[in-house]
Parts: structure tokens; C-alpha cells; sequence
């Protein structure tokens, strides 16, 4: 029983590493998403954190100010979604290659 104890600890440790690794991988990369057809463009990290933001001057409308703060929000969100959904399938990875279901929140 002890040594079935003893492989489990590894195989978690294993795990833990594999995990720090993917996620200071996924930290260097990017995704970008936009809104209003590429007139505002969002770019995020693999760490859920916003790196730039760019709105193309011709949607700066004084009169509708509503929009553009739509487009902005849309465009984040989309970025934001698609980092965790990059951040969940690389750890997803990891844990179905050692037949373990984590959380999809846990990232």
C-alpha cells in the first residue's frame, strides 16, 4: 500500500510541475479578438491580463459614446474567453494524460 501511495505522490508532483511549466508558457502567449468588424481590437495574455488595446479613430464618435464602450467590452471579453478557453485546454491536457478531471474554473 505504501508504494501505491508513493507513486501517487509523484504522479502529483509530476503534475505540478507540468502544470508550473504550461502556465508560464501560456503566460508569454497572446490572443486577440476584436468587435464593430476590427475597429476595436483587444490583445490578452495567457494570464488573463489585457496588453493592448487598439480603437481605430473612425469609430470615436462624440454623439455615440455608447458604442464605442460596447465595442470595448465586447472585444475584451472575447479575448478574455479565449485566453481561458486556451489556459483550460492546455491543462486539460495534463490531467487527462493522468486520467484526473479537474474543474474547469480551477485555472
Amino acid at each position: 500500500m505504501a508504494k501505491g501511495i508513493g507513486n501517487m505522490m509523484r504522479q502529483a508532483s509530476q503534475m505540478q510541475k507540468k502544470m508550473a511549466q504550461i502556465q508560464e508558457e501560456l503566460a508569454s502567449r497572446t490572443i486577440e479578438a476584436s468587435a464593430g468588424g476590427g475597429m476595436v481590437r483587444c490583445m490578452v495574455s495567457g494570464k488573463q491580463e489585457i496588453l493592448s488595446l487598439t480603437i481605430d479613430p473612425e469609430v470615436v464618435d462624440p454623439e455615440d459614446v455608447e458604442m464605442l464602450q460596447d465595442l470595448v467590452i465586447a472585444a475584451v471579453s472575447e479575448a478574455i474567453k479565449k485566453s481561458q478557453e486556451m489556459v483550460s485546454n492546455e491543462m486539460g491536457k495534463i490531467a487527462g494524460g493522468l486520467g484526473i478531471n479537474l474543474p474547469g474554473g480551477m485555472f
